[in-house]
């Protein structure tokens, strides 16, 4: 089953790294975000990915040009002009990069990558996000329901402490720190995504948030899985801090392979 990344977009919230490099080719532990999403999808055994690119979509490109080399033990002799290869030692990743247009839309994107998707079901996700969801229990849920699309439903957690505080008392009973904010779902990527939505999406200026989801879910073709778990996208530098730390801990919730 293909997995779709949408990693064509200026990520103009963290412009302190996109200066240089798309969104998710930004790095949390020396990797790039898009790397860590493709490690989650691997670790649950999809491994054909099919990602659309944008802007500065060559980064991505010479990533990957380069990626096996990188990973595996080598000899180069230079004398005789070879390469010996001793031990291979990435993922068995198939990887497809479609230049999608730089200023298309995420529908539009998607769209454009329908030659390379075949018929039937394929995952989708966007390159900024992270989550410890059971893919697995995701694709299940969808094929139980009668929906066209499913997303996942998630609760972000706040961005501040909060804490109990009564009428007249000057002391905290209670303090929680990072709670799930107002209890609202949101769309938090992770889809699961029949060939046959693809006619719901128009031309390269539709976004796929807006115009197909609504008509999906006006025609009750749009589920929602909800996961409780983990999810954090890295929309600003303070979730890129937020994210590195959790990977220097070694507690990096996402990280659901050995």
């Amino acid at each position: 089953m293909k997995t779709v990344i949408l990693a064509g977009g200026y990520g103009t919230r963290l412009s302190e790294e996109t200066g240089i490099k798309p969104k998710p080719m930004v790095e949390i532990g020396g990797m790039p975000m898009l790397w860590h999403i493709m490690k989650i999808y691997s670790a649950r055994g999809f491994n054909d990915f099919v990602i659309c690119l944008g802007y500065k979509g060559h980064v991505v490109k010479e990533f990957f040009s380069t990626y096996a080399l990188r990973t595996s033990d080598v000899t180069f002799d230079l004398a005789a002009g070879t390469m010996q290869v001793h031990r291979y030692g990435c993922e068995p990743w198939r990887v497809t990069l479609v230049e999608t247009g730089e200023h298309t839309m995420t529908g539009g994107r998607i769209k454009r990558a329908a030659p390379h998707l075949g018929e039937g079901t394929f995952l989708l996700t966007y390159g900024d996000g992270v989550s410890d969801v059971d893919l697995h229990a995701l694709l299940r849920y969808h094929r139980e329901s009668d929906a066209l699309v499913t997303l996942t439903a998630v609760q972000p957690p706040g961005r501040f402490g909060a804490f109990n505080l009564a009428e007249g008392q000057t002391l905290i009973r209670h303090f929680r720190e990072k709670t799930r904010g107002d209890g609202a779902w949101i769309n938090g990527g992770f889809f699961v995504v029949e060939t046959a939505a693809l006619e719901y999406i128009a031309d390269d200026a539709t976004v796929w948030e807006a115009e197909p989801l609504t008509r999906l879910a006006h025609d009750g073709r749009l589920a929602a899985y909800r996961h409780e778990g983990f999810w954090q996208n890295m929309d600003t530098l303070r979730d890129k801090v937020y994210l590195e730390e959790l990977w220097a801990s070694g507690r990096a919730p996402w990280k659901i392979w050995t």
